[in-house]
């Protein structure tokens, strides 16, 4: 038990000699003299390389938007400001978005802090807990049975929706060709969703907006139908519940009293 407390205050030591970049932290386990070792300052700089390429894996959109000199230099700036707080670095990053609304040379582009924020989403999506996605055929219900259940959303499903065209902003920069991007003028939704094994997005209409808000808050499917014609009184809400079926939005169905 002594030694796993030992190795337990010389991990925890080690850690903090890395982020405060100076070997006061460990001195204790150092030899008698020495203050900085050259192999901290290795560490230190795999563990900060490490740090940006896991942003950028996570924020491609970001980088690709900004250019790779200026991501990653915001990156090393982001990562000595938020070290991780395990070796995994997959899911690194949640704070960025919030980062770079407050990081000066970004002030430029205001867009930017929401990009992230997408980009977040679909990592999020990524490694989300697994849910099998109802199909059609958990539908087929009598009606007022199905107007009086309450949809369960996907644990992967995030939503939301910009005043301007973020979305399509974001889809496009998502493409491997890319070309000439332009940001619309006009209020955009954005579904992203994992319902198997890979991430889909899609924009997303007022109408469907509607419609998950209203489910995300506890609302009766017949509820969440109303809410959306309300959006969007010229919406084919048969075809928007269709779509959102087929795109793995709904992991249960609790069924209500109809009465």
């Amino acid at each position: 038990m002594t030694m796993q407390r030992d190795l337990a205050a010389f991990q925890d030591a080690f850690v903090a000699a890395l982020a405060e970049r100076a070997a006061a932290p460990i001195a204790a386990w150092l030899p008698e003299g020495e203050s900085d070792p050259a192999g901290l300052a290795v560490y230190r700089n795999t563990i900060a390389k490490g740090c940006v390429d896991a942003l950028a894996a996570n924020f491609p959109t970001v980088a690709s938007l900004v250019g790779d000199d200026w991501f990653r230099a915001a990156a090393a700036l982001f990562a000595a400001a938020h070290p991780p707080a395990s070796a995994a670095l997959l899911a690194y990053g949640e704070a960025f978005p919030d980062w770079l609304a407050a990081f000066p040379p970004a002030g430029d582009l205001p867009y930017l802090p929401a990009m992230a924020w997408i980009d977040w989403r679909w990592t999020t999506a990524l490694f989300a807990a697994e849910a099998k996605p109802l199909t059609a055929e958990s539908f087929a219900l009598p009606p007022e049975v199905l107007a009086a259940a309450r949809p369960r959303l996907h644990p992967s499903l995030s939503f939301a929706w910009f005043d301007v065209g973020l979305p399509g902003l974001w889809l496009a920069a998502r493409e491997p060709d890319p070309g000439e991007m332009q940001l619309l003028e006009e209020p955009q939704g954005l579904l992203i969703v994992r319902p198997a094994e890979t991430v889909a997005s899609r924009r997303l209409d007022a109408a469907g907006f509607a419609f998950l808000t209203a489910a995300r808050d506890g609302a009766t499917l017949g509820e969440a139908i109303t809410a959306a014609a309300l959006a969007d009184p010229a919406a084919d809400l048969p075809a928007l519940f269709a779509a959102l079926i087929a795109d793995g939005v709904f992991s249960g169905l609790d069924l209500g009293d109809p009465s």
